[in-house]
């Protein structure tokens, strides 16, 4: 979840000026590579569902608890090979261990729905609580796709991150952007686990998931378009 969202933002805030990095032939892989985590995170679990569920017959509940194992496995993976700790991997791993725990201790399958809910929250609270401290968790990923790993525009970022008033309210405003839809997303989520039927919400949830991320997007743009002008201006000017 916090690698994508700087994607959708190339385009807001070009100053019309050649690009100093790749052109858009090298936007194709690099889109690809901030969607395979999403597309793996959300289609393995639910294809894993489904294929329990409908083709070897295994329980509401117990499908829904074993598709949430391969998320857990990938959060630990990534823990191992990067060996720092990434908060929102450490975040999402922990909510996934104990959804699948709550799981099969209650064989409630509207519980393990409304788990996906906590992990929307707690995904924004962190979100929010780092705008509140002053440290934007989301600019850990919206800075790699701003600055295109350039060294030139990741200095231009430094810059501007400790220099800039106005830098640093943009960048809360996009990790506030973030927290505030996330947990909006939360919310509906939960409603929706008991209150409408489970099959029902096994896929309404991924949409609302998808949905969520994609209005924050387009939303985080009104911070990620002046970031990236500041950036372009800064980098020129040295």
């Amino acid at each position: 979840m916090p690698g994508s969202p700087g994607q959708a933002f190339e385009g807001p805030g070009s100053t019309g000026r050649a690009p100093e990095g790749p052109g858009p032939t090298g936007r194709g892989p690099d889109l690809a590579a901030a969607l395979r985590p999403l597309l793996i995170d959300v289609g393995i679990p639910l294809g894993t569902y489904y294929l329990l569920r409908d083709a070897f017959g295994v329980s509401l509940w117990l499908s829904l608890a074993l598709s949430s194992i391969g998320p857990a496995v990938r959060a630990i993976a990534g823990l191992v090979a990067e060996r720092t700790v990434n908060v929102l991997a450490a975040l999402m791993l922990a909510v996934n261990l104990a959804g699948i725990a709550v799981s099969f201790l209650t064989g409630d399958p509207r519980a393990m729905i409304a788990k996906d809910s906590i992990v929307s929250s707690v995904i924004a609270f962190a979100i929010l609580g780092s705008v509140a401290l002053r440290r934007p968790l989301m600019s850990a990923g919206l800075k790699p796709f701003i600055t295109k790993g350039e060294p030139r525009r990741t200095a231009a970022w430094d810059r501007l991150s400790t220099a800039s008033p106005r830098f640093r309210r943009l960048e809360m405003l996009f990790s506030t952007i973030w927290g505030v839809i996330l947990l909006a997303e939360c919310t509906a989520r939960l409603v929706g686990a008991y209150t409408l039927p489970v099959t029902t919400m096994v896929w309404l949830g991924t949409v609302m998931a998808l949905g969520a991320i994609g209005v924050a997007m387009i939303a985080g743009g009104a911070a990620a378009g002046p970031i990236q002008k500041m950036i372009d201006a800064e980098a020129a000017a040295y």
